[in-house]
């Protein structure tokens, strides 16, 4: 039987990371020619799938491809775009598989989140139906941190140290300022339901470096008296404070405070721009000069200050999932066990698409402080290793220096599809 081509596509909200998942699935499938034969990439995500618009990743040296473990963002283009239910929208899993069959694809390396796991099983199930032969692998990935099963995701570890070092920068500069000027400063990080970046914020303070720092997470419902009386509190005794909320704190309401009625392509509420009402409260309430910032694209994009953990793992992951097709493996993702906290080790597991698609993995409530504005020491147990090490990237006149790829359009041979 001749061998058959590989397809890998980014999708979501790309990490100082993903591309580093990319090397492992590439840079792996290129050691094993004599079973995999081209590695093909979508254009912008499963959109490139879909459009036949495919890239020819054998057009990029062994030097270029190298390159991606230290380069930011996608290199190949992510996109939003949720494929609805087999039933709702059969035809664009058939278009789907009839790409793949045109181009000879019998690999589905799929790297993203939640919405991903469940398109990659999606697609194992339809080819399954349809009688192609196509093994189907979820690459995880995800700044938010909440896959199931996974002891962590790629992405997580970079985002969790970029937002720790900057709110203790911070409030080092906000220290030296309160006397006569800012006393709370609010920053907002990513996380929609889980609060797992915002906990991140918590390891900004420690035994050798204490700071007074005010966390808001998704899991713990947003009570302005407790909130205002906590902020109060530790600017009276410091003299500042530093709030870390997420984009997904809710009010008693069980509405995000940041919601303003936008959804996005996959239905979900469009956040941002919480830091600015969580300042106006304190601003309203207590009277204090305040500051607010937006960590926003910054935090998941800084790869100059990526964690050397979160970049082993997110290149480890990629290896795997090649590494579990070449076994047969399909409608499976490869995953971080955590073998111990102290001295952090770990290794690669499996688990199936099933167990993984569509389900969220939330802050455990232990991980909270009683009064749901800190972390614990369990907590911090658990973030730690992650932030851990450094992987700079070459610099050259000051600036890093990042991979641009070729990503040579591979010939048609479908007509078009209309999305």
């Amino acid at each position: 039987m001749a061998k058959k081509n590989a397809f890998y596509a980014q999708s979501g909200g790309v990490t100082a990371v993903i591309n580093a998942s990319a090397c492992g699935v590439i840079e792996t499938a290129r050691k094993h020619k004599d079973k995999i034969g081209k590695v093909y990439a979508g254009r912008n995500g499963i959109i490139g799938a879909l459009t036949e618009d495919l890239i020819d990743t054998g057009k990029d040296s062994a030097k270029a491809i190298a390159a991606l473990r230290h380069t930011p963002s996608g290199a190949f283009g992510s996109c939003r775009f949720k494929l609805k239910g087999l039933e709702e929208n059969r035809l664009q899993y058939e278009r789907l598989i009839e790409v793949f069959k045109a181009h000879n694809i019998g690999y589905f390396f799929y790297n993203g989140g939640g919405d991903s796991a469940d398109t990659c099983l999606k697609v194992s199930q339809l080819s399954e139906k349809l009688g192609y032969p196509l093994q189907a692998i979820h690459v995880p990935k995800t700044v938010d941190n909440d896959l199931p099963i996974t002891d962590c995701c790629p992405g997580f570890g970079s985002v969790a140290k970029y937002v720790a070092v900057s709110v203790r920068e911070a409030s080092f500069d906000v220290a030296s300022m309160c006397k006569t000027s800012t006393k709370v400063f609010v920053v907002e990080v990513m996380g929609r339901h889980a609060g797992w970046i915002a906990a991140a914020g918590g390891l900004a303070s420690d035994n050798g470096c204490e700071l007074p720092i005010v966390i808001l997470f998704p899991e713990i419902t947003f009570d302005k008296k407790k909130f205002l009386a906590k902020v109060d509190a530790m600017v009276k005794k410091h003299g500042y404070c530093s709030v870390v909320v997420s984009e997904g704190v809710q009010g008693e309401d069980g509405k995000f405070l940041s919601d303003q009625g936008v959804r996005d392509a996959f239905g979900h509420a469009q956040l941002g721009g919480v830091a600015p009402v969580v300042a106006n409260i304190v601003r309203d309430a207590l009277g204090y000069k305040f500051h607010w910032a937006v960590a926003d694209y910054l935090q998941r994009a800084a790869r100059h200050i990526a964690s050397r953990t979160d970049v082993e793992q997110a290149y480890a992951l990629g290896k795997s999932a090649v590494e579990l097709a070449l076994k047969g493996g399909n409608a499976v993702m490869p995953t971080i066990v955590r073998a111990s906290d102290k001295p952090y080790k770990w290794k690669t597991g499996v688990a199936q698409l099933k167990n993984v698609a569509n389900v969220e993995k939330m802050m455990p409530r232990d991980f909270i402080t009683k009064d749901g504005f800190g972390i614990t020491e369990k907590c911090r147990a658990y973030l730690t290793p992650l932030i851990k090490g450094e992987d700079y990237p070459p610099y050259k006149d000051g600036l890093p220096q990042y991979v641009r790829l070729k990503n040579a359009a591979v010939p048609k041979k479908l007509g078009e599809f209309k999305i």
